[in-house]
């Protein structure tokens, strides 16, 4: 029982200090904001241009799961097309990972 209280994963809570701390995470990039543990992972998949199928095998989801989770990124991120997704991701790692190929 809770009483009260928030409950959040293990890994939740080392992406919160991180963020709050300003430090990156363990994967070495810094976590985008207001993202949940599930968006993040398939904001990275999306970066190696994986197909929502692709991601949904890896993860084991349901395609129509992961498209509102892609969905509810774009949201977030003020995105309006796949095509920006996709460019914003590649961004975003190469910015976070210097030298490192997406695929």
């Amino acid at each position: 029982m809770l009483q009260g209280r928030i409950a959040v994963s293990a890994k939740m809570a080392t992406h919160l200090l991180e963020e709050f701390s300003g430090r990156k995470s363990q994967s070495g990039r810094t976590a985008l904001p207001n993202l949940t543990d599930r968006e993040f992972e398939i904001f990275q998949l999306i970066g190696e241009v994986k197909s929502n199928r692709e991601i949904g095998r890896q993860l084991h989801l349901s395609p129509k799961t992961v498209e509102t989770h892609r969905m509810n990124v774009m949201r977030k991120l003020k995105i309006k097309s796949a095509a920006e997704l996709l460019r914003f991701v590649l961004q975003y790692t190469e910015k976070e990972s210097p030298g490192l190929s997406a695929g």
